[in-house]
């Protein structure tokens, strides 16, 4: 398969976004298998956040649902106008949000799109039924990501799991020969759906970008880290059990993410669920 589409405009949508939970009491997570594409941030306090952006299907629920950041404003700028659910934003966001292009989607104004749980203490139980806000999938032109997918690149070298940490978090992906996938662990627990199902990923990108303070504080007065995703750096990938270290670039927001060799080679990803988790630079 190769590169994936420039627009979204041929199938009349664009992708739909979910910014989720990923504190302890939000676990296990639902519909977070069903996305293309999985982000994992830091945000306040060394804690981690996920973005699941789903394309080519939609499942019947999604969540927890949580508070968008001005990080992800600029992470989504690659989808067109995708539509965004999160739960709320501080006052001072909002006016960002409002003018970005994309398609809020909120329990203010998509009431019957949301619910509450009864598993899980607030504010950890709020769930999303995405086919009330989005009718139908959009499909694989709406990732315009820049992702290429094929055959595995030339050399790497063999992993059996890789570590990503935060100051409050961390993530670690070992890879299963015998369903040829990432699995995924959070904090030094495995990570399952709310079925029990093993969470897993055919391609995980480590991503290592800038990550500064932004202009908000949450109601502790914790900075909200900002993490740059315009720009270029260093980046590991790992797919088929291998790990190669590459170079990613993203001249302009409105551009998808390149992955390269050193020679200059674009790297193809496993089909299946990306997750890409962004690393401070080292």
């Amino acid at each position: 398969m190769s590169e994936q589409g420039a627009s979204p405009s041929a199938t009349g949508t664009s992708a739909l976004a979910v910014k989720i939970d990923n504190a302890a009491p939000a676990r296990p997570h639902t519909g977070v298998d069903a996305a293309d594409v999985v982000y994992a941030e830091q945000v306040e306090g060394g804690l981690s956040r996920l973005m699941a952006v789903y394309a080519t299907r939609l499942p019947k629920t999604v969540g927890p649902v949580r508070s968008a950041r001005e990080s992800d404003l600029e992470l989504l700028r690659q989808y067109g106008r995708p539509t965004l659910a999160f739960s709320g934003a501080q006052k001072k966001l909002l006016p960002l949000i409002d003018e970005a292009p994309l398609r809020a989607e909120t329990p203010g104004n998509a009431a019957d799109a949301y619910f509450r749980g009864s598993g899980k203490p607030a504010p950890h139980n709020l769930y999303l039924r995405p086919e009330r806000i989005v009718p139908k999938a959009p499909g694989q032109a709406a990732l315009t990501t820049g992702f290429r997918y094929g055959p595995a690149p030339e050399g790497g070298t063999a992993t059996d799991s890789r570590t990503v940490r935060y100051p409050a978090a961390r993530f670690t992906f070992t890879w299963s020969d015998s369903r040829d996938r990432w699995l995924i662990g959070m904090d030094g627990t495995p990570a399952t759906t709310a079925d029990g199902e093993r969470m897993a990923a055919a391609t995980v990108v480590v991503q290592y970008v800038k990550v500064r303070e932004s202009a908000f504080r949450d109601f502790l007065g914790n900075n909200t880290p900002y993490t740059e995703t315009v720009g270029s750096g260093k980046a590991k990938v790992l797919r088929d059990g291998r790990a190669w270290d590459v170079n990613w670039t993203r001249e302009n927001a409105a551009d998808g993410t390149t992955f390269t060799t050193g020679d200059g080679t674009p790297v193809n990803f496993a089909k299946g669920q990306v997750w890409v988790v962004f690393a401070k630079n080292p």
